[in-house]
């Protein structure tokens, strides 16, 4: 089965527990379950950064972050509008990867110099096991790659997922939940598992 297949939750639980079987790690943790607190304060962040983004997937755009200063935010989607349900979800499966300060908290707010430095990555050569890595991730991810389309996402995640390889150690199905949670193109595609 791959992992294009795989519901959110069972894509959270690849991510945190790799070496086991999938079944053995099919329910959330405590944490990235709802609470009505936390929601509510995502659900602000969720209405601010959909009404001010400031994204999008044009070639000019992607060239503009090399100008910004380093604490600039990149913000909103870059394709469809956000959806609350789906914005939820992501920040709250991606806190099991807080420990990975270039894994971004929020697809939808990131730091201007953070984006860079994983543009950086994006040009790096793998070893031909890494590169088999990269390649599982972009074939199982849920887009086919990074993001939807080439625009500055993909060579930021596409090099967030290098750095993660060569330097982490990440493998092919970590990469691809990875991207799956880091979707920052809009839409409400997920599945529920």
């Amino acid at each position: 089965m791959s992992a294009k297949r795989y519901s959110r939750r069972a894509l959270v639980s690849l991510a945190i527990g790799a070496a086991g079987s999938l079944a053995a790690y099919s329910v959330l943790p405590r944490w990235a379950v709802a609470e009505g607190a936390d929601d509510a304060e995502l659900l602000q962040r969720f209405e601010y950064l959909s009404a001010n983004g400031n994204s999008n997937c044009s070639g000019a755009f992607m060239y503009s972050i090399w100008t910004m200063p380093p604490e600039a935010r990149l913000r909103g989607s870059c394709c469809a509008p956000m959806d609350a349900h789906v914005y939820v979800e992501q920040v709250k499966a991606l806190r099991a990867y807080a420990h990975i300060g270039e894994i971004p908290p929020d697809p939808y707010d990131i730091e201007a110099g953070l984006a860079r430095v994983l543009m950086e990555q994006y040009g790096r050569e793998l070893t031909p096991a890494q590169q088999a890595a990269y390649d599982y991730a972009m074939e199982h991810s849920n887009e086919r790659g990074p993001c939807c389309c080439g625009c500055w996402r993909w060579y930021v995640y596409g090099g967030l997922a290098k750095h993660l390889i060569r330097r982490r150690g990440v493998d092919g199905p970590q990469v691809a939940a990875i991207w799956d949670l880091s979707s920052g193109c809009g839409g409400a595609q997920h599945h529920h598992g």
